[in-house]
């Protein structure tokens, strides 16, 4: 039975559309190579180990690889390391990793991204969940670097703080 001239209008819409669609496709990954990943962000990240002992102020993420907000802050996040990474530790601290659990309670960790902004001797200043603003983050990064007050400090009142028991 010969293919009456719908269905092939048809067929050819659908051919049409999956090739632009692949195309869209391929040309979206390629120009998203660029960006920088989590996992490069972890591997060019200091230690916690390091950042609790090395008298720089540290800017601590908890992230998951899966966490859509945490890939969208990514280049954010290499911006503001390859600015501020010389004064201050980028510490990256992944929730599924379960070494980090007592760090996790210890501060609270509830949601992600999670930011903790410590000084130079490892004392939580202030944190902050979910995406943040590159300027807030800079803002912050910049007060961190020269020892004084964030800008843009969410209150600890109500937050177990690190010395305090639970």
């Amino acid at each position: 039975m010969a293919s009456s001239p719908p269905s092939t209008l048809r067929n050819l819409i659908i051919a049409t559309v999956a090739i632009a669609l692949t195309v869209a496709l391929f040309l979206g990954l390629r120009s998203q190579s660029g960006r920088p990943s989590l996992a490069t962000l972890a591997a060019q990240a200091t230690p916690y180990e390091v950042a609790q002992g090395n008298g720089k102020p540290s800017l601590v993420e908890f992230y998951a690889d899966w966490c859509t907000t945490c890939q969208a802050m990514a280049a954010t996040m290499d911006q503001l390391h390859h600015q501020y990474g010389d004064q201050i530790n980028f510490v990256m601290l992944n929730v599924d990793n379960h070494k980090w659990l007592p760090e996790m309670v210890q501060y609270g960790v509830d949601g992600i991204p999670h930011f903790l902004y410590l000084d130079n001797a490892g004392e939580l200043l202030a944190s902050a969940i979910g995406e943040q603003p590159q300027q807030i983050l800079a803002d912050n990064l910049l007060a961190l670097q020269s020892g004084l007050p964030l800008p843009h400090q969410q209150t600890l009142a109500g937050q177990r703080s690190p010395t305090q028991g639970g």
